[in-house]
């Protein structure tokens, strides 16, 4: 086990831990556990890395992006007092594309089929506003942290890729509540992975180190 992998495992204990010593302090009505489902685009910030490996490539030039690709996943969210929340979000994404170099800015693909798969593990502290006119709509702002597990796989399995590592991340949005039990939220989240990307092949290239990026998520939330 990695010592990030370690480090948030060792996070989430706590505040687990924290959440059983809250919720009977007073058997709080603003107190919840919501479970949620999700489905997000994101555009990697290593954007000639992925456009070469997952995109499709003619004559040097990239003519369909790979770097824009949907995540899915689902998780837990903690309300608490005082318009605080916590997120506990798994998601993973896997797509197959080849091998690939650069040179003079051009993108080459090789023929040699590769596989990507990326899985996050993340959790966000953030603040709901409530809206006092608009009680269906909440908006909220967070801040996190997770681990990142990146895999490649190949024909060559000397050219194999399996490390992890910790990043940071920020995220703005709004809840609308549909029904008493269910709420639909939208937002942007921009994360910030460096050290797995960057060391070799075609992100060294291309200059690339940060597995984040930009992302748009929907969730579908069960609780009030």
């Amino acid at each position: 086990m990695t010592t990030t992998t370690t480090l948030l495992l060792r996070v989430l204990g706590v505040l687990c831990g924290g959440f059983g010593l809250a919720a009977p302090a007073a058997a709080q009505s603003d107190f919840a556990i919501r479970p949620f489902g999700m489905a997000t685009i994101e555009q990697f910030a290593a954007t000639t890395s992925f456009d070469a490996v997952l995109g499709t490539v003619s004559n040097g030039a990239v003519t369909k992006s790979g770097a824009r690709q949907p995540f899915f996943g689902g998780g837990a969210e903690i309300i608490l007092p005082r318009n605080i929340y916590v997120d506990l979000t798994g998601s993973w994404f896997q797509k197959d594309g080849q091998r690939a170099f650069i040179s003079s800015g051009q993108t080459f693909q090789l023929g040699i089929p590769l596989s990507v798969k990326l899985t996050a593990f993340e959790v966000t502290g953030g603040y709901r506003f409530k809206l006092t006119r608009y009680e269906r709509i909440v908006p909220y702002v967070g801040a996190g942290f997770g681990v990142y597990m990146y895999k490649e796989t190949s024909s060559d399995p000397a050219d194999a890729v399996d490390t992890s590592h910790a990043g940071g991340l920020l995220v703005g949005g709004v809840e609308f509540r549909v029904h008493q039990w269910v709420g639909l939220s939208v937002d942007a989240q921009w994360t910030r992975v460096p050290g797995i990307l960057g060391t070799a092949g075609v992100s060294k290239d291309a200059n690339e180190n940060d597995l984040g990026g930009v992302a748009g998520r929907v969730r579908v939330i069960v609780g009030k």
